[in-house]
């Protein structure tokens, strides 16, 4: 029963989606996946954006932006070690019933 209930809701959902195709110059988007508890762009809950933007597609990329691999030092397993270099903030919230430690941490990768 559940197999036939995924199949039909399948196929209603594959009639309406579309492959997107984005083109240099076109105004997107981007779509902000809400997290518990996490304020992000200034509203929480409920009112808060799903979606923030618009963005312009633009042909030119920074090449600030671009690391060389070398650089980064990634092995074959598609995983880097991180090395801390220095802890910038302590802090502690107090929360009604505990208290948490949040670490600031500038790290070299």
């Amino acid at each position: 029963m559940l197999k036939t209930v995924q199949s039909r809701q399948k196929s209603y959902t594959d009639v309406r989606r579309r492959e997107l195709e984005f083109e240099v110059d076109d105004w997107v988007y981007l779509k902000v996946s809400p997290m518990n508890g996490v304020m992000r762009f200034v509203k929480n809950g409920k009112l808060s954006p799903r979606y923030i933007g618009p963005y312009r597609i633009s042909k030119r990329i920074d090449p600030l932006l671009i690391i060389p691999i070398e650089d980064i030092g990634i092995k074959d397993s598609l995983s880097y070690e991180e090395i801390h270099v220095q802890i910038l903030d302590r802090q502690v919230r107090k929360l009604r019933t505990k208290e948490v430690a949040s670490v600031k941490v500038l790290w070299r990768n």
